[in-house]
């Protein structure tokens, strides 16, 4: 069965997002995916060269521009546009026949297969996500929304979307004016929006093999009594999630799983190389 990605991006993380998508599709070589890209405004080149980065893989790639009155009620917060809302909303957009998708944060790392957590009973949620209960973070941000008697707060770098519940269920104006009352409450909105909302309507799933915060390697392998050491992440971590300010495509990361990302990195470029020289020959021969 084909699995959906969905990624919502800009031009800046454009090269990340490859990376993910070739660690995906390397670690997953008998699957077929379809990618869906929704954005704003990335420049046709740019779209075309992730289009054939996408389908020399064998894959499908789709890109969804959004109207920019489709969210024209949408309220927006300082440095935060409309385009925290597409995560959200991205049911509106998506084939109308789509039952489910998965959407991914360009700052990750696929290790290993997707399939048993794309085929998760959903029934009767609208999401699956982790919660990063690890971290005392999730303690702070329980009181920060105490108002919604968050029994977790969830990560939404990894979501598995029930797209035919959420556009059932889920109201834009409901969000737009969760927006207006709490707006200075918003420290990642489109996260907190969605935890506040809809966490009752989420179902958990294991952080340390679906979203594992790569900052924290040292406290997963303490509180787990040495259990979950560099072979574990490595066997069983489907989702390697460089969370937080520090990025690993960055010169000033030093992380943990820097020299992991740095490989997988390298393999991406090498296929970009690799399909540049493709694109100049046969430009080439046109020409000659």
């Amino acid at each position: 069965m084909n699995m959906n990605i969905l990624v919502t991006v800009d031009s800046n993380y454009l090269h990340p997002l490859k990376v993910m998508l070739k660690s995906l599709f390397m670690n997953n070589p008998k699957e077929s995916f379809s990618i869906y890209l929704v954005h704003s405004s990335i420049p046709v080149q740019q779209l075309e060269s992730l289009e054939t980065f996408v389908c020399s893989e064998g894959h499908a790639f789709h890109s969804i521009q959004i109207d920019e009155d489709l969210f024209s009620e949408a309220p927006t917060l300082l440095h935060y546009t409309k385009t925290m809302y597409y995560r959200l909303l991205a049911h509106k957009v998506l084939p109308q026949n789509m039952e489910r998708i998965l959407y991914l944060d360009p700052d990750i790392l696929v290790i290993n297969p997707i399939r048993e957590l794309y085929e998760l009973d959903l029934e009767g949620y609208l999401y699956a996500a982790a919660d990063h209960r690890t971290m005392p973070i999730t303690e702070i941000n329980k009181i920060r929304f105490n108002p919604f008697d968050l029994e977790c707060y969830y990560n939404s770098g990894v979501l598995l979307m029930n797209l035919a519940l959420q556009r059932e269920e889920i109201d834009e104006k409901e969000i737009f004016e969760f927006v207006r009352k709490y707006h200075s409450k918003l420290i990642m909105p489109d996260q907190d929006i969605m935890n506040a909302l809809y966490s009752k309507r989420i179902k958990g799933i294991d952080e340390v093999k679906y979203n594992y915060d790569a900052r924290y390697y040292n406290i997963y392998k303490l509180k787990s009594s040495g259990e979950v050491d560099m072979d574990y992440v490595m066997n069983h971590t489907v989702f390697l999630h460089f969370c937080g300010k520090k990025k690993p495509w960055k010169k000033n990361y030093s992380g943990k799983f820097h020299s992991l990302y740095k490989h997988y990195e390298k393999i991406t470029n090498d296929t970009i190389q690799t399909l540049e020289s493709i694109r100049a020959e046969s430009i080439n021969e046109k020409v000659f």
